[in-house]
């Protein structure tokens, strides 16, 4: 069974645009590498074209994992969010209910995940415990530091 991966709109459509990129342009940056370091010679040893082999191994396995991502992909529509419990493209505001410090969030696909711009996968510790959870409901996330406890304030899109 394949696992299913969950993205925004936005997040499907940058999936395509990276991969256009990949097997438009770069592409034919490394075919022309791979030439250039042919005409040095020797194959055998040629650090040049063994660099160049090896980014286009690297460059075709990029390529395979997205499209495996988009042809698995079940792309999340503003109008399926929900705003009376969480879920992926939910925008939640929590509290802490130690620190009192509130916070907003949005749960994305796992391929979409940026904690440091506020966004957080559905498989992380608090995206785990916030699916499927209300407004003013209060979930427990383990972390190194113990279990931390958060209410859901609100629940945009």
């Amino acid at each position: 069974m394949s696992k299913t991966n969950t993205v925004s709109k936005a997040g499907y459509a940058k999936l395509e645009e990276e991969r256009d990129y990949l097997v438009t342009i770069r592409r034919s940056e490394v075919a022309q590498k791979l030439k250039e370091a042919r005409s040095f010679g020797d194959l055998s040893e040629n650090a040049e074209y063994d660099e160049a082999k090896n980014e286009q191994a690297m460059l075709e396995a990029r390529i395979n994992e997205i499209d495996f991502l988009l042809s698995n992909a079940v792309v999340v529509d503003d109008d399926d969010i929900s705003t009376h419990e969480v879920g992926v493209g939910s925008v939640i505001k929590l509290k802490d209910l130690e620190t009192g410090d509130v916070e907003t969030l949005t749960i994305v696909g796992s391929t979409e995940s940026d904690p440091d711009n506020g966004k957080i996968s559905d498989e992380s510790p608090i995206g785990k415990a916030a699916i499927k959870k209300k407004a003013g409901d209060v979930i427990e996330v383990s972390a190194p530091v113990g279990i931390i406890k958060f209410e859901i304030l609100e629940i945009g899109k």
